[in-house]
Protein backbone atom coordinates (compact mmCIF):
# COMPACT_ATOMS: atom_id res chain seq x y z
CA UNK A 1 0.00 0.00 0.00
CA UNK A 2 1.24 3.42 -0.89
CA UNK A 3 0.44 4.97 2.49
CA UNK A 4 2.54 2.35 4.34
CA UNK A 5 5.39 2.85 1.87
CA UNK A 6 5.29 6.60 2.45
CA UNK A 7 5.98 6.12 6.16
CA UNK A 8 8.74 3.59 5.45
CA UNK A 9 10.53 5.42 2.61
CA UNK A 10 9.39 9.02 2.67
CA UNK A 11 6.79 10.78 0.54
CA UNK A 12 8.86 11.69 -2.53
CA UNK A 13 10.54 8.31 -2.83
CA UNK A 14 7.30 6.39 -2.29
CA UNK A 15 5.33 8.37 -4.88
CA UNK A 16 8.18 8.19 -7.42
CA UNK A 17 8.39 4.41 -6.87
CA UNK A 18 4.63 4.06 -7.32
CA UNK A 19 4.72 6.11 -10.52
CA UNK A 20 7.55 3.93 -11.86
CA UNK A 21 5.68 0.76 -10.88
CA UNK A 22 2.62 1.99 -12.77
CA UNK A 23 4.73 3.27 -15.67
CA UNK A 24 3.07 6.66 -15.12
CA UNK A 25 4.54 10.10 -15.67
CA UNK A 26 4.35 13.09 -13.36
CA UNK A 27 2.33 14.86 -16.06
CA UNK A 28 -0.23 12.02 -16.03
CA UNK A 29 -0.45 12.26 -12.25
CA UNK A 30 -0.98 16.01 -12.59
CA UNK A 31 -3.88 15.41 -14.97
CA UNK A 32 -5.43 12.83 -12.62
CA UNK A 33 -5.16 14.98 -9.51
CA UNK A 34 -5.61 18.48 -10.90
CA UNK A 35 -2.32 19.52 -9.29
CA UNK A 36 -0.16 21.62 -11.65
CA UNK A 37 2.72 19.59 -13.12
CA UNK A 38 5.40 22.14 -12.05
CA UNK A 39 4.15 21.86 -8.46
CA UNK A 40 4.37 18.07 -8.60
CA UNK A 41 7.88 18.18 -10.10
CA UNK A 42 9.04 20.43 -7.23
CA UNK A 43 7.42 18.18 -4.61
CA UNK A 44 8.68 14.91 -6.11
CA UNK A 45 12.22 16.24 -6.52
CA UNK A 46 12.26 17.31 -2.87
CA UNK A 47 12.48 21.03 -3.72
CA UNK A 48 9.33 21.87 -1.79
CA UNK A 49 7.15 20.25 0.84
CA UNK A 50 3.58 19.41 -0.13
CA UNK A 51 0.52 20.74 1.62
CA UNK A 52 -1.63 18.19 3.38
CA UNK A 53 -4.41 18.68 0.81
CA UNK A 54 -1.91 17.91 -1.97
CA UNK A 55 -0.77 14.72 -0.21
CA UNK A 56 -4.41 13.65 0.17
CA UNK A 57 -5.10 14.22 -3.54
CA UNK A 58 -2.06 12.21 -4.61
CA UNK A 59 -2.73 9.32 -2.25
CA UNK A 60 -6.43 9.39 -3.12
CA UNK A 61 -5.59 8.76 -6.77
CA UNK A 62 -2.71 6.31 -6.29
CA UNK A 63 -3.89 4.26 -3.31
CA UNK A 64 -6.04 1.32 -4.38
CA UNK A 65 -9.56 1.35 -2.99
CA UNK A 66 -10.55 -1.97 -1.48
CA UNK A 67 -14.19 -2.89 -1.42
CA UNK A 68 -13.76 -6.60 -1.00
CA UNK A 69 -11.38 -8.80 0.94
CA UNK A 70 -10.62 -12.41 1.75
CA UNK A 71 -10.85 -13.38 5.40
CA UNK A 72 -8.36 -15.72 7.03
CA UNK A 73 -9.41 -17.29 10.30
CA UNK A 74 -6.36 -18.56 12.14
CA UNK A 75 -4.21 -18.24 15.23
CA UNK A 76 -2.63 -14.82 15.80
CA UNK A 77 0.93 -16.02 14.99
CA UNK A 78 -0.11 -16.99 11.45
CA UNK A 79 -2.08 -13.79 10.91
CA UNK A 80 0.97 -11.74 11.95
CA UNK A 81 2.96 -13.40 9.15
CA UNK A 82 0.42 -12.60 6.41
CA UNK A 83 -0.62 -9.13 7.56
CA UNK A 84 -0.71 -6.64 4.70
CA UNK A 85 -0.72 -9.30 1.98
CA UNK A 86 -2.97 -9.10 -1.07
CA UNK A 87 -4.08 -11.52 -3.78
CA UNK A 88 -5.45 -11.00 -7.28
CA UNK A 89 -9.13 -11.84 -7.64
CA UNK A 90 -10.55 -11.55 -11.16
CA UNK A 91 -7.92 -8.99 -12.10
CA UNK A 92 -8.39 -6.80 -9.01
CA UNK A 93 -6.19 -6.50 -5.95
CA UNK A 94 -7.93 -8.04 -2.97
CA UNK A 95 -6.51 -7.62 0.53
CA UNK A 96 -6.37 -10.33 3.16
CA UNK A 97 -7.98 -9.54 6.49
CA UNK A 98 -7.17 -11.72 9.47
CA UNK A 99 -9.55 -12.88 12.17
CA UNK A 100 -7.87 -14.43 15.19
CA UNK A 101 -9.58 -17.51 16.59
CA UNK A 102 -8.34 -20.08 19.10
CA UNK A 103 -11.52 -22.07 19.60
CA UNK A 104 -14.45 -23.33 17.55
CA UNK A 105 -16.70 -20.68 19.13
CA UNK A 106 -14.28 -17.90 18.16
CA UNK A 107 -14.04 -19.35 14.64
CA UNK A 108 -17.81 -19.31 14.18
CA UNK A 109 -18.01 -15.72 15.45
CA UNK A 110 -15.12 -14.72 13.17
CA UNK A 111 -16.78 -16.32 10.12
CA UNK A 112 -20.08 -14.53 10.71
CA UNK A 113 -18.28 -11.25 11.37
CA UNK A 114 -16.13 -11.58 8.25
CA UNK A 115 -19.14 -12.19 6.02
CA UNK A 116 -21.03 -9.28 7.59
CA UNK A 117 -18.01 -6.99 7.05
CA UNK A 118 -17.89 -7.85 3.34
CA UNK A 119 -15.55 -10.82 2.93
CA UNK A 120 -15.83 -12.48 -0.48
CA UNK A 121 -14.36 -15.72 0.85
CA UNK A 122 -12.93 -17.32 3.96
CA UNK A 123 -9.77 -19.38 4.44
CA UNK A 124 -9.53 -21.50 7.59
CA UNK A 125 -8.19 -24.75 9.04
CA UNK A 126 -9.53 -28.02 7.57
CA UNK A 127 -11.19 -29.06 10.83
CA UNK A 128 -13.20 -25.83 10.85
CA UNK A 129 -14.06 -25.54 7.14
CA UNK A 130 -17.06 -27.88 7.25
CA UNK A 131 -18.56 -25.89 10.14
CA UNK A 132 -17.87 -22.52 8.51
CA UNK A 133 -19.39 -23.65 5.21
CA UNK A 134 -22.68 -24.34 7.00
CA UNK A 135 -22.97 -20.84 8.47
CA UNK A 136 -21.81 -18.52 5.67
CA UNK A 137 -22.91 -17.95 2.08
CA UNK A 138 -19.45 -17.26 0.64
CA UNK A 139 -16.73 -19.65 -0.60
CA UNK A 140 -14.62 -21.36 2.06
CA UNK A 141 -11.15 -22.78 1.41
CA UNK A 142 -8.86 -24.71 3.73
CA UNK A 143 -5.32 -24.03 4.84
CA UNK A 144 -3.44 -27.11 3.73
CA UNK A 145 -0.16 -27.60 5.60
CA UNK A 146 2.83 -28.67 3.53
CA UNK A 147 4.49 -31.98 4.44
CA UNK A 148 7.58 -30.19 5.78
CA UNK A 149 5.34 -28.21 8.17
CA UNK A 150 3.92 -31.45 9.55
CA UNK A 151 7.41 -32.96 9.83
CA UNK A 152 8.67 -29.87 11.69
CA UNK A 153 5.77 -30.22 14.15
CA UNK A 154 6.59 -33.90 14.70
CA UNK A 155 10.25 -33.03 15.28
CA UNK A 156 9.16 -30.42 17.81
CA UNK A 157 7.19 -33.12 19.66
CA UNK A 158 10.19 -35.43 19.47
CA UNK A 159 12.38 -32.84 21.19
CA UNK A 160 9.90 -32.59 24.05
CA UNK A 161 9.71 -36.35 24.68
Amino acid sequence: MLSKTIFAQGFCEAVNSELARRNMTVRELAEMTGIPAPTLYKILSGESDPRFSTVRKIIGHLEPKYTQFIAVIAARFLLDEIEGQTVMVKGAICPIRGYAANSIDECIIAAVTAQREGAVGIVCAPVLASIVEKIVDIPVAIIKPRPNTVIEAMESIGKRL
